[in-house]
């Protein structure tokens, strides 16, 4: 099941089963490829703790200062490397970065940065899972696999109050 909802950075998406929440799509370019993304499904009504935590993503995205960390996803079919990865990235708080090399360094894993990257670029739960808080060396943004790429990325540290590189957003 899943439900779409507006935010300050577009339309997104969220799927649920009965373990928590399953995924969570940025916006794409129209409702269908967020469904799409989503995994498709049936659209529904989503439950109170499902709700709950729309709002809360919206808000964030509107530039509240909200970690996410409580609210349960569905790790199912997930990778434990990739949970790993997970958990680190769900402890940065909003308006703070980690380079690839320090969540690597975090896992007891130096030197696994990409591995790292390509943890994040498979993330089924961005914002929960707040993968654009990982930055590349030197504070660089990196890419980002959500439509808009690394503007959007960009676009969400800004909401947050982050300064990649140390320098002020334009935006």
């Amino acid at each position: 099941m899943y439900a779409l909802f507006d935010t300050a950075i577009g339309r997104c998406g969220v799927a649920w089963g009965p373990n928590g929440i399953t995924a969570v799509q940025l916006p794409e370019k129209d409702d269908a490829a967020t469904v799409r993304r989503l995994g498709g499904g049936e659209q529904s009504p989503p439950p109170a703790h499902v709700r709950a935590a729309i709002e809360r993503m919206t808000a964030l995205l509107a530039g509240a200062a909200d970690d996410l960390a409580d609210i349960e996803l569905d790790p199912a079919g997930i990778p434990e490397f990739h949970q790993q990865v997970y958990r680190i990235a769900r402890a940065i708080p909003p308006g703070q970065t980690l380079t690839y090399g320090e969540v690597a360094r975090e896992l007891g894993m130096p030197g696994s940065a990409q591995a790292v990257g390509q943890a994040l670029g498979r993330n089924p739960y961005p914002i929960i899972v707040p993968c654009h808080r990982v930055l590349g060396a030197g504070g660089k943004i990196g890419g980002f696999s959500a439509g808009g790429g690394s503007a959007t990325k960009l676009r969400m540290l800004t909401i947050e109050g982050a300064a990649p590189n140390g320098q002020p957003s334009l935006f």
